[in-house]
């Protein structure tokens, strides 16, 4: 997840759990894992350095991340198509996967960053945010909901850009899921307080109701998706944050006291 709202990351949940947010931990803990041992950190020997180990990075991403025209297809692409997207480093050639099953990879894109960066930034959000969410939809349906919305997100991605000049290329990170988080927190608690950290004010730390910090992050990215000239792919959050809202709105329809902090979690409000 990229440019959070007002160029700032939350820094505190306004609606702490009262249990231990195990499958929010467990996502965080699998996602760095991966980094790690994955070429994109550098110290898995297997990946080389330098220049080789750029390489393997992007063969990596192309083999684990979710490619818009292959979900679309749902075959792995071909050398041809392989041989339009420009080698990160020179000679460094990509070769086609048949083993690849694109249906599959929509979630393994999830666990793929592209950096330690890239990783913190998400995961950061996450962290901030999927404890409340899994509190009250409970662990098992909180991990359901986060796969399913950020699969949609992935192909709702992939129809807008299956002919595009992003068709090719490797969507990674776990950006959708998290931003359906994120849309299933405002439904939740929208007047929960989230502490921030604003550089125009020097970071200093201020706290903002969420449907005000969510709502303009979500602005944000909409804006972003129309200004083009990014290789973020601001859209795949404006797809999973609306999908995760109207999946939890759908969920808690009829059900306000759903929508409530519970008194045993000490929300301002």
């Amino acid at each position: 997840m990229a440019t959070p709202v007002l160029d700032h990351l939350p820094a505190k949940d306004g609606v702490p759990p009262v249990r231990a947010p195990v499958a929010t931990l467990t996502l965080i803990a699998i996602s760095s894992l991966l980094l790690l041992i994955g070429p994109s950190f550098g110290l898995n020997p297997r990946y080389g350095t330098g220049p080789d180990r750029v390489c393997a990075e992007q063969r990596y991403e192309q083999r684990w991340g979710a490619v818009p025209v292959e979900l679309i297809t749902n075959r792995p692409l071909t050398p041809d198509q392989l041989a339009t997207l420009p080698p990160v480093v020179p000679g460094c050639l990509l070769s086609p996967d048949p083993g690849k099953i694109p249906a599959l990879s929509v979630f393994t894109s999830f666990f793929v960053h592209a950096g330690w960066l890239h990783l913190l930034g998400n995961m950061l959000f996450l962290f901030v945010f999927g404890p409340g969410v899994e509190e009250r939809f409970g662990r098992i349906r909180f991990l359901l909901g986060y796969l399913t919305v950020g699969a949609l997100a992935t192909y709702g991605y992939a129809c807008a850009q299956v002919h595009s000049t992003e068709a090719v290329r490797a969507l990674v990170g776990a950006s959708g899921a998290i931003a359906g988080v994120l849309g299933a927190y405002l439904r939740l608690y929208p007047t929960a307080r989230v502490t921030a950290l604003v550089p125009l004010l020097f970071f200093l730390p201020l706290r903002f109701p969420a449907w005000l910090v969510l709502g303009l992050w979500f602005a944000l990215q909409w804006w972003s998706v129309h200004s083009g000239g990014s290789e973020v792919a601001y859209l795949v959050h404006v797809i999973g944050f609306a999908t995760g809202y109207l999946v939890t709105w759908a969920a808690t329809l009829g059900r306000p006291d759903t929508l409530a902090p519970s008194p045993r979690t000490g929300a301002d409000e």
